[in-house]
């Protein structure tokens, strides 16, 4: 399936909870919500309030305690297992494998789906997030922000219709925040992709053309 034919993720009236000490725990109950490929999302609202879970269950790496998420592709509807090696995943803790160079990390999932030029690619995307001349350095020889960078470029590399980020900005100071920002909602833009982020600023939200805020169990959407 091409990511390019991803038009849609819908949630329907899901819900989801947790057990601790015994007791179950509502996240949030009977949402809906429609995202769209070309939009930009922004999750917000108090800690605890199941944002993480939230952009979990969006990008089908989790499944709901109720209700289903579906993606729509070419008019038909389909479970987010079909769609999910289109979809890329950004983590506030950049997640980069260690022993393997910049290059390397952006490459891999070109090459664990067979794409015979991959290293071009993740070179070409590398130099997009302004780390050109980083190829060859290993996660520990970056500051933050050019960690994020590289992850960045590893989930935009394969072109996926959908972009999920958790706290994207969250581990960085405000400069590169802000750098890390612009490059994430440039890159998305130019590739046609839907952005989904989960994110404590408030600066950050305000670039999203829609805002949803978790609060009390309960999504608002904000515009």
């Amino acid at each position: 399936m091409d990511a390019k034919y991803i038009s849609h993720i819908e949630l329907h009236e899901v819900a989801h909870s947790f057990v601790m000490n015994e007791e179950e725990v509502l996240l949030f109950n009977d949402l809906n919500l429609l995202l769209s490929r070309g939009s930009a999302y922004a999750i917000t609202g108090p800690s605890g309030a199941g944002k993480s879970s939230l952009l979990m269950l969006m990008s089908g790496l989790e499944q709901p305690s109720q209700g289903r998420v579906s993606a729509s592709f070419e008019g038909q509807h389909t479970g987010m297992q079909d769609v999910r090696e289109h979809i890329g995943f950004i983590f506030q803790q950049f997640h980069l494998l260690p022993e393997l160079s910049a290059l390397a990390n952006v490459a891999l999932p070109l090459k664990l789906r067979g794409v015979k030029d991959a290293e071009a690619k993740a070179k070409s995307w590398l130099a997009k997030v302004g780390l050109g001349h980083r190829l060859t350095h290993k996660p520990k020889q970056l500051s933050g922000g050019e960690q994020q960078r590289v992850a960045i470029a590893r989930a935009l590399v394969f072109e996926p219709g959908f972009i999920f980020a958790d706290e994207p900005t969250g581990n960085l100071d405000a400069k590169s925040a802000a750098d890390v920002a612009d490059i994430l909602f440039s890159c998305c833009k130019e590739n046609g992709a839907g952005l989904v982020l989960v994110t404590h600023s408030d600066a950050l939200a305000a670039r999203a053309e829609h805002v949803f805020r978790l609060a009390n169990g309960a999504c608002h959407v904000e515009k």
